[in-house]
């Protein structure tokens, strides 16, 4: 009696056929979409470059987007590790170290004004320092940007290693961390360092209004070309929303509005971002020793 009584139970179960992804996302069930920014350039500039974004994504996409600005690189995987984000746009290496750790989704990065995405890294000194080969290096001081960063952590550790200072910390006189890529380059401008590691994009964008860059600095070694920062969003996200959020991005130079969002925002458009657009971050990883599945980069 009782197995005649489970039979439409075990039926109705047998039938039960595998969710679809929902066709429409129901903006009621979302109160926030918390959107993380790495602190690039200082905090007020990084927000208002973005605020108009994050308003057009607010307007269009159904969901309440707040700007989250983190104090540092490491940050930004932190908070995602908490709960507390739900995209972000991540540079190379806080996009490769996501993807590797909590294996977010990389959907869409900016086209710029000058028809690229990528960016690369930069070594460089004063001109007038006389810096030149790794006996000139011994005893000085070089500034990174973040232990999260390609351009400004990777790529130095690389060109040590192939100029062969195997024991940094005790080749340089002394060695610090800047927190933002413009802090970095000035340092280096102004003296404060000798040598310094950055991004040539943030590095181009101060020289567009400061001609000392260009004329007082020199360029000693570059990075392989890596990904623009790039929106990643959580893995467990709605996938109705990821869609949706990727097919806006990727839409916004089609209408007036999108068009002027995108100027002030200094691209042309958005391209669509996979996880191996990262190959060439894996590649340098591995090339410096740099096991990404278990770099625990607030204590290394």
């Amino acid at each position: 009696m009782a197995l005649f009584l489970l039979l439409p139970f075990v039926n109705n179960c047998s039938d039960e056929q595998p969710s679809e992804i929902p066709l429409t996302y129901d903006s009621s069930s979302q109160k926030k979409f918390y959107l993380g920014l790495i602190p690039e350039q200082d905090l007020f500039s990084q927000k208002a470059r973005y605020t108009p974004l994050a308003r057009y994504i607010s307007e269009n996409a159904g969901v309440n987007v707040e700007i989250k600005m983190l104090s540092r690189y490491g940050n930004i995987i932190e908070n995602f590790i908490a709960g507390h984000l739900d995209a972000a746009f991540f540079g190379s290496f806080t996009g490769a170290l996501a993807i590797k750790t909590i294996g977010v989704e990389p959907i869409a990065r900016p086209l710029w004004l000058d028809d690229t995405s990528t960016y690369y890294g930069m070594i460089f000194v004063r001109k007038d320092s006389g810096i030149k080969a790794a006996a000139d290096m011994k005893g000085k001081r070089f500034a990174f940007v973040d232990k999260a960063t390609t351009a400004g952590w990777l790529l130095p550790l690389n060109y040590f290693h192939e100029l062969g200072i195997e024991d940094y910390p005790s080749w340089f006189g002394e060695t610090y961390f800047t927190g933002t890529h413009e802090d970095t380059i000035l340092d280096v401008l102004n003296g404060k360092a000798d040598i310094g590691a950055a991004k040539n994009t943030v590095l181009y964008r101060l020289a567009a209004k400061d001609g000392r860059l260009l004329d007082e600095l020199q360029i000693l070694a570059e990075s392989p070309a890596v990904p623009a920062n790039s929106l990643a969003v959580r893995k467990d996200l709605d996938p109705a929303l990821k869609i949706k959020l990727r097919n806006l991005l990727l839409e916004m130079d089609r209408t007036e509005e999108g068009k002027e969002i995108l100027r002030e925002f200094g691209a042309k458009k958005f391209i669509e971002t996979t996880e191996k657009d990262y190959d060439p971050v894996f590649v340098y990883a591995d090339k410096v020793k740099l096991d990404l599945k278990k770099y625990n980069y607030w204590n290394d």
